[in-house]
C-alpha cells in the first residue's frame, strides 16, 4: 500500500504559535523512515500552502471565528489532496498543523465514499460553532462542521452538505466539553466516549463496542482522527492545549490497534504537536513511538 504524508502546517484554527512546524519537526524525526520499514511505499507530498496571516488580521472575514477565511481555502486544498490520493489508491496520512485541517481531511475523504465513519481520539469534542464556541478558535468546530453544525461555508467545505452522519462518529477521549458541545451531543445522541466513561466502563470494553458498531455499519470508508493531546498533559507539553487526566501512552496505543486492525481504516490525521512548547523532547518522543505504531499495526484495506 502506499502511504501519502500532507502535511498542513497550520496554527490559525488553534491561535497558537508553533504547531505550524510539527509536519517539518516529524518529518526531520524520520517519519518517512518509520513508514517505510513497516512494508509501506511512503511518498511524501509536501506541505499544502499556508499564507501569512498577521495576528491583527484574524477577525478580518468573521467577527467570531478567527482566521476564517484562510482555513476555509487552506481545508478546502487538503480536501481536494486527500480525495485525489484516495483517486489514486493511495493512503493519506495528515500530519498538522492544528487540529481545524480534520475539516478538510473528512470532507476530501467523504468526496471518495459512499458513506464515512470517523473516530475522533482527542481531549476536546471539536463540535463548537460560532455562536457556542467560547474562543473563536476554529480548531473547536471541524466535527461538528463535518456533520453539518456551523456556518455554510464549513459545512459545505469542498461540497455542499454533511460529509458524515452524527450516528458514525465515535469521540474518544474528551475531557474539556463547553456547554454547547455538551447540549448538541446530547441532541444528537452522539457517541461521545469521555474520560469518565473510559474510567468507569473500561477502554477495552468501549472498544470492543466501537468496533462491533462500526463493523455493523454500513459505511464503506474509515476516519481516524487522533490528537495528540487525548494523553495526559504531563506526558505531552509539546501540544497547545494540554488537558490533565487523560490517557497514558499504552491506552492511546490499546485505541491505535482496536481501530487500525479492523482493516477499514482509509485515512488517518495526526495533529497539535507543537515542537516549540515541547520540553526536553518529551512530546516528539512519544508522537514517534505512536506513529512506529500506527504503521506497525495498520493493515491494507
Amino acid at each position: 500500500m502506499d502511504i501519502n504524508i500532507i502535511g498542513v502546517p497550520i496554527k490559525y484554527g488553534c491561535d497558537k504559535d508553533g504547531v505550524q512546524f510539527g509536519p517539518d519537526k516529524l518529518r526531520e524525526l524520520g517519519i518517512s523512515d518509520i513508514i517505510r520499514k513497516n512494508g509501506f511505499n511512503v511518498y511524501d507530498m509536501g506541505n499544502i500552502y499556508v499564507p501569512n496571516i498577521l495576528d491583527e488580521c484574524k477577525y478580518n472575514w468573521h467577527k467570531r471565528m478567527k482566521y476564517f477565511k484562510p482555513i476555509v481555502e487552506i481545508t478546502t486544498n487538503l480536501a481536494h489532496n486527500v480525495y485525489t490520493s484516495l483517486k489514486s489508491n493511495s493512503f493519506p496520512f495528515v500530519i498538522g498543523g492544528d487540529h481545524s485541517l480534520g475539516m478538510g481531511s473528512i470532507a476530501g475523504a467523504s468526496k471518495y465514499f459512499k458513506e464515512m465513519a470517523v473516530v475522533w481520539v482527542d481531549a476536546h469534542g471539536d463540535i463548537n460553532d460560532e455562536n457556542t464556541t467560547p474562543s473563536g478558535n476554529i480548531h473547536g468546530m471541524p466535527l461538528a462542521a463535518s456533520f453539518n453544525v456551523g456556518h455554510p461555508q464549513l459545512t459545505n467545505l469542498y461540497f455542499k452538505g454533511a460529509k458524515v452522519k452524527p450516528e458514525n462518529v465515535y469521540i474518544i477521549g474528551a475531557r474539556s466539553l463547553d456547554p454547547g458541545e455538551i447540549a448538541l451531543a446530547k441532541r444528537l445522541n452522539l457517541k461521545l466516549y469521555t474520560m469518565d466513561h473510559i474510567n468507569s466502563m473500561g477502554l477495552e470494553r468501549i472498544l470492543v463496542n466501537v468496533v462491533e458498531n462500526i463493523k455493523k455499519s454500513n459505511v464503506d470508508g474509515l476516519h481516524l482522527s487522533f490528537d495528540i493531546d487525548v494523553l495526559d498533559s504531563a506526558l505531552v507539553p509539546g501540544t497547545g492545549t494540554p488537558e490533565k487526566d487523560g490517557l497514558n501512552v499504552e491506552e492511546a496505543k490499546l485505541i491505535l490497534k482496536h481501530i487500525l486492525s479492523m482493516n477499514m481504516v482509509t485515512s488517518m490525521d495526526f495533529v497539535e504537536f507543537n515542537p516549540v512548547l515541547d520540553e526536553d523532547d518529551k512530546t516528539s518522543k512519544i508522537c514517534m513511538e505512536l506513529l512506529e505504531y500506527i504503521f506497525k499495526n495498520l493493515t491494507r484495506v
